[in-house]
């Protein structure tokens, strides 16, 4: 149960940084936004509407990556702290 749980976990970081990214090319909402966010437009590409405008624009990618590396750091030390070696698969002794 716990392996279902943290694929899901993984699937919707996958499906966030995807979102987030600009290679986001789904339109699975209306116009306003979703939840009727208008930052959350449906054409994702939120790193480059955050950047542009600024000198930090033609690193978009790049910004994009880091942050990407950073949240899964973060949230392979979250569950490490959680997990025992035993549960993280490692063999008994």
């Amino acid at each position: 149960m716990r392996r279902v749980i943290m694929l899901l976990i993984v699937a919707v970081l996958a499906a966030i940084f995807f979102y987030l990214s600009r290679f986001w090319y789904l339109s699975l909402w209306d116009r306003p936004g979703l939840f009727g966010l208008e930052e959350l437009r449906p054409q994702g590409g939120l790193v480059g509407q955050w950047v542009r405008g600024t000198d930090a624009a033609p690193f978009e990618l790049l910004i994009w990556a880091l942050g990407c590396f950073a949240v899964l750091s973060i949230a392979q030390k979250i569950y490490d702290l959680f997990t025992t070696p035993t549960d993280a698969g490692e063999p008994h002794e």
